[in-house]
């Protein structure tokens, strides 16, 4: 079957996409993603913007107005005020003119380029649906759906449920053939019910990870801070379980799909500091209403690829066993993790390789439930040392991994080209580890004496720059990218391969 892009042409006055904002009393942020969208490579004339204002009122009505005064592909919609985001974005995909649709929040931007690649991107391959790389701005991003592009992505082989935020584009014509809405009201979990919708629907998925689409922004006191109210929320988690099982057979498949809500919705609320952390009476109507849930929807096939301590938690939940599962808790957030540097050495070719030494200790004195050793038997051999910088973009990335038996002498390799090959303005930032041991999930900041690093604060020059390594308050560890007169400078991809390419000689 030949691609869509083989049978619709684009003319020169045609509209591409229309890019969907639900409104509702924006902040200053709001200028950035104006500015983002005046930025666009894409013509004017081929894309427009949909304000769709959820009954903001004064003064925003008169701010939008003024946005659109001056620039006639942007239209604002006036809607009476409904609270949530499902209502302004459904009227969104009903007065849009374009192609495709591309949903953006108030408080995000879009890089320069986004608009063109993503549409250029659906036309070559013919997709219903586009996940564009996200960015995370103070947020963490998932990182395996953005490894790599995927112009054809299935769900269970590829791991598109890593991103279900509605930051993507679709294909108008697509969402309007399967009625496919977000649903109005104040609901939970809206952009799951969408994306799932349209995940089970399209006819070709595909992922654009090497350019970046979307920078998602988070913002003090956004709504995902806050704490659930069970009686409300799992009735919602519930439909999203009801549209998957209405979209797969029993099976494989239908089973990996709700592990991934289990998981993430469920387990994850039950563990740690977070379950220990809880007042006595909403702990309890936490438990009043999951447990039911898992003997309901869970059942126990799927916890066979569960990692060891949530089979444990999974199997404590079903059997409505509430004190071992606290005590369990009580244990995880007893756990501490500690990473400290014993050596460390540039190469002469500018690597640099450490020797970490992880020390995971229990604080307290909480006794586990028997079926603690169903953990204490998992195989050493698959915990994992990922060394991250945090550069405050968002939670850190990965720059260095290790899987190891032996956690007292972990050895990772650093490549400073490569960590600073990238089109983000790092200049580096503090060291820390995630480690994952013995099913457990740890993370700590990277640690160092200044006499560890003393002889090895600086590279070697490589094309006229170093980085150096140094221990900055508390104890923690840096690496930082620098001119040799110290002043930090930005080092973008094009500059990696000039460096490399020097090297190489």
């Amino acid at each position: 079957m030949p691609h869509r892009d083989q049978t619709e042409k684009h003319g020169p006055h045609d509209i591409r996409v229309s890019v969907i904002v639900p409104v509702f009393r924006p902040g200053p942020s709001f200028d950035d993603l104006i500015a983002s969208l005046d930025r666009q490579t894409l013509a004017a004339a081929s894309f427009e913007v949909l304000l769709c204002d959820d009954g903001s009122g004064e003064p925003t009505g008169t701010r939008l107005a003024d946005v659109a005064g001056d620039r006639p592909n942007v239209r604002v919609l006036s809607l009476e005020h409904s609270g949530w985001p499902g209502t302004p974005r459904n009227r969104g995909i009903d007065a849009a003119r374009g192609t495709y649709v591309q949903f953006v929040d108030q408080d995000d931007y879009l890089f320069d380029g986004a608009l063109e690649k993503l549409c250029d991107y659906a036309d070559l391959h013919g997709s219903d649906v586009v996940v564009g790389k996200e960015v995370g701005i103070g947020r963490r991003i998932p990182r395996r759906i953005l490894s790599r592009d995927i112009p054809n992505a299935a769900l269970g082989v590829d791991p598109l449920l890593e991103m279900l935020t509605p930051h993507k584009m679709f294909r108008t014509s697509f969402l309007r053939a399967h009625g496919i809405r977000f649903p109005e009201g104040r609901v939970r979990l809206e952009d799951h019910l969408f994306v799932m919708h349209a995940y089970f629907a399209a006819s070709t998925i595909s992922v654009l990870a090497s350019e970046p689409c979307y920078a998602w922004v988070k913002h003090k006191g956004s709504a995902s801070s806050s704490r659930i109210d069970p009686e409300t929320y799992f009735p919602h988690l519930e439909s999203v379980l009801d549209l998957v099982e209405a979209n797969t057979e029993p099976g494989e498949l239908r089973d990996e799909l709700l592990r991934h809500w289990f998981r993430g919705k469920v387990l994850k609320r039950v563990s740690g500091r977070q379950m220990v952390g809880y007042p006595d009476d909403y702990r309890d109507r936490l438990l009043d209403t999951i447990v039911p849930l898992v003997q309901r929807r869970f059942g126990s096939a799927i916890d066979a690829a569960l990692d060891p301590p949530n089979r444990l938690r999974a199997t404590l939940l079903r059997a409505d066993r509430r004190v071992d599962l606290l005590g369990l808790a009580r244990v995880e957030a007893e756990t501490t993790c500690r990473a400290e540097v014993t050596s460390a050495a540039w190469s002469r070719g500018g690597g640099l390789h450490l020797t970490v030494r992880i020390t995971v200790s229990r604080e307290g004195d909480s006794a586990l439930p028997d079926e603690l050793s169903v953990v204490a038997d998992h195989d050493r051999r698959d915990d994992r040392v990922d060394l991250v910088l945090d550069d405050s973009s968002g939670g850190g990335r990965r720059i260095a991994h290790r899987r190891t038996g032996d956690l007292a002498a972990v050895r990772l390799s650093v490549d400073p080209l490569k960590t600073f090959d990238r089109g983000d303005p790092s200049r580096g930032g503090v060291l820390g580890v995630r480690v994952r041991h013995a099913g457990w999930s740890f993370e700590a900041p990277l640690e160092s004496s200044p006499a560890i690093l003393a002889g090895a604060d600086r590279s070697p020059l490589l094309a006229g720059r170093t980085c150096t390594l140094a221990v900055v308050d508390p104890g923690v560890v840096r690496l930082r990218r620098e001119w040799p007169s110290g002043r930090a400078k930005d080092v973008a991809g094009r500059t990696a391969r000039r460096l490399r390419a020097l090297i190489s000689r």
